[in-house]
Parts: C-alpha cells; structure tokens; sequence
C-alpha cells in the first residue's frame, strides 16, 4: 500500500517512544495517538465537527456491531464508514476479536471459526476469519483488523499455545481473503502472559508481511505489569518501521507506559464512559461532577484545559445538566475527557521530539498521584 506507512521522524534518546507520521489514505495523522473509540459509527454523544475541532486522528468503529446494525451492506451503499459517518480521517475497524473474549458465554469455537448468539436477540452468527474480513471490506476502514481469539487472564499454558497457534492459521487465511488494496491489514499478536508464545505468535506474524501490528489480550483484567511484560516480550519482536497498536488501554498509566515501550496507537472507550457516569479527567486530578460541591463553583472544569467545554461552561452548569439527566450534560463532559486524553498525547510527542519524555511522563503521573489510572 503506498497510501499507508509510518514515518519515524524521531526517537526518544532516553526511552524507545517515537514521534512519527502514519500515512493513510484519508490523511496523515501524528503518533502516538490515542484514538476515540465509535463502535456504532459514532463517538456516543460526540459529532464529527467536535472530534475535528479537538484533533482527534484515527477513529475506530466495531465490525461486529456494525454487521448486526445496519449491516455491512447498508454501509457499503452509503459509500463506506467515511461517507455513511461523514468522518473525513481515517478510520480503523476491529475485526470481532474482542467479541470472542467480551461474548464468551454466547459462542463457541471451533478451528473455522466463531459462532455467536446475536447479544441483540439471540440469532445464530457465525464469524471466521474470511467473514471478518468480507465484513471489513466492505465497512472500507483505512485500517482493519486480523480476526484472533483473545483469551482470558489468567489462562493454562496448553490453552494459550493452541490458542496462539489458531491465531496465526486465522491470520493468514485473513490475509488470504483480504483484496482492497487500500485498506492496512493488521496483524494481532497473542499468547497471554507466556513469553515464548509472545515471540512465536510475534515472529510468524512478521514473516507474514503485515503492513502494521497491534498487542492484543492485554487490559483485560490482568494486573497493570503483566500488561507492561506483555510488550516487554512482544515489541522487540516487531518491525521498527511498521506501526504497533496496543488495543484497549485509555488510562493514563498504560498509555505513557506503553508509549515509553515505543507504542505508537492506544484506544479505549473508558473516556466517554466515565463521562457518561460523571467522572472526569482533569489537570488536578478525577473530579466526580455529581458532588455537591460543585453546585455553586462557577470555574471552568480544568483551568488549564482549551476543549469547547472549559472555553464555555461552568462546573456549577456542568453538575446541573448532569444530575437533571441532561444528554447536552454527557455530551459536554465526553468533549473534555477526549481532548484531554489527546492533550496528553500531544504533549507526549512535543517530549519526544525534545528528548524528554521520561520526565514528562513522569511529571504527568506524579501530578495525579493515586488518581493516575482514573
């Protein structure tokens, strides 16, 4: 694909965080990043315009969500995900992956692939890897996903090796069926916290010739380092010149920890969601707005934060419309956690670039102290 590369631009001389450019399709966009997660097409509350005015780059959007409703056809009609969520960026699906570990109770697997109850209605589904990647295709994502199996923590040695195993014969079947030339295929690297299946499943991956690599079967309720060990064992194992993905992280510690490892795409949906249940990120830390004492504090929500809701409203406005069940509330409070997190992210890269990124995040998790994870 010469539309999709990374471009290293820089190297931390004091860590393996990197500052680069990812080339795609609909544009180039600066790494790291971390990248809000649309699952339905759509950040919840949150327009296209509002992530464009916060400098969100790569949005991601469910692949078996999106096969459920509207359906991968309807999407393809419209013109693809671009044109059917009018988001001009690019964009990164998932490939049902996470569904495997997330719906575990609703499906069963076999070597050719998932079968799913429909979590809507309870209607047979039944995902491979070459399903996947139709499905894929036709949502017409700059980045798409491998189809893998992510396994729960803690899981058996003998599990995960036949796990890992499975993983790579569904990674190149994907890439068997994969036509578009203008979408990246990502390969995932499993093997849960066993070092050896960590550089197996990493090693065969690469010989496969992706033109990108995400960690998988990481924040999954594992303790904080075996998350660390996991990219300890995987990242050494990975091309320099090909982006890396760490799926599902959106706390501050993971972030800036996977960063320092040479991470360079991060994704959550905790930003939003804790916004939805009043919880917010700021530069002094987690506030809760649902505390009375916010009731009569007229001040911006983070004095030091430039997002449309700090420029605009009060925390005394923010509890009101908050506590009277106001979505215009959910909406405003999603907006600040988002341009935090992509705050951070870009004072990150400005470390980087001035070889100061150990302090910086340093400085950053000593700042919120115990609240650092959120």
């Amino acid at each position: 694909m010469k539309d999709f590369y990374l471009e290293i631009l820089h190297v931390d001389k004091n860590s393996k965080a990197r500052y680069g450019l990812l080339h795609t399709p609909h544009g180039v966009v600066e790494v790291p990043m971390f990248m809000p997660v649309g699952t339905l097409a759509t950040v919840k509350t949150i327009s296209p315009e509002e992530l464009k005015d916060m400098a969100a780059g790569v949005i991601l959007a469910n692949t078996y969500h999106l096969s459920i409703r509207p359906g991968e056809d309807i999407v393809a009609q419209a013109g693809g995900l671009h044109q059917f969520m009018n988001w001009s960026g690019p964009i990164l699906t998932d490939s049902g992956g996470f569904q495997v570990f997330s719906l575990a109770e609703n499906r069963s697997i076999s070597e050719e692939g998932v079968a799913f109850k429909n979590h809507l209605n309870g209607d047979k589904l039944f995902f491979s890897p070459e399903r996947a990647i139709e499905i894929e295709e036709k949502l017409g994502a700059d980045i798409i996903m491998s189809f893998d199996e992510c396994i729960h923590y803690p899981a058996d040695y003998s599990y995960a090796k036949q796990s890992t195993e499975r993983t790579l014969r569904w990674a190149q079947r994907g890439l068997d069926a994969h036509k578009r030339q203008d979408q990246a295929l990502f390969g995932i690297v499993q093997g849960s916290s066993f070092p050896d299946l960590r550089r197996h499943c990493a090693e065969e991956l690469v010989k496969m010739g992706f033109p990108g690599y995400a960690i998988g079967g990481t924040s999954i309720g594992e303790p904080k380092q075996v998350c660390f060990d996991m990219l300890d064992m995987t990242l050494p194992y990975l091309p320099e010149d090909k982006p890396r993905y760490l799926m599902g992280v959106g706390s501050l510690d993971y972030i800036l920890e996977g960063v320092a490892r040479g991470i360079d795409m991060m994704d959550c949906v905790l930003p939003t969601r804790i916004a939805r249940h009043g919880t917010l990120m700021t530069s002094q830390g987690r506030i809760n707005i649902r505390k009375a004492q916010y009731k009569d504090d007229f001040t911006p929500l983070d004095p030091e934060c430039d997002c449309y809701t700090c420029r605009n409203y009060s925390r005394a406005y923010l509890r009101h419309l908050y506590v009277t069940d106001e979505a215009f509330g959910k909406r405003l409070l999603s907006i600040h956690n988002l341009r935090f997190l992509i705050r951070i992210m870009e004072g990150a890269r400005e470390a980087i670039k001035n070889d100061c990124f150990l302090e910086y995040k340093n400085k950053i998790l000593a700042q919120y102290g115990d609240e650092r994870g959120f």
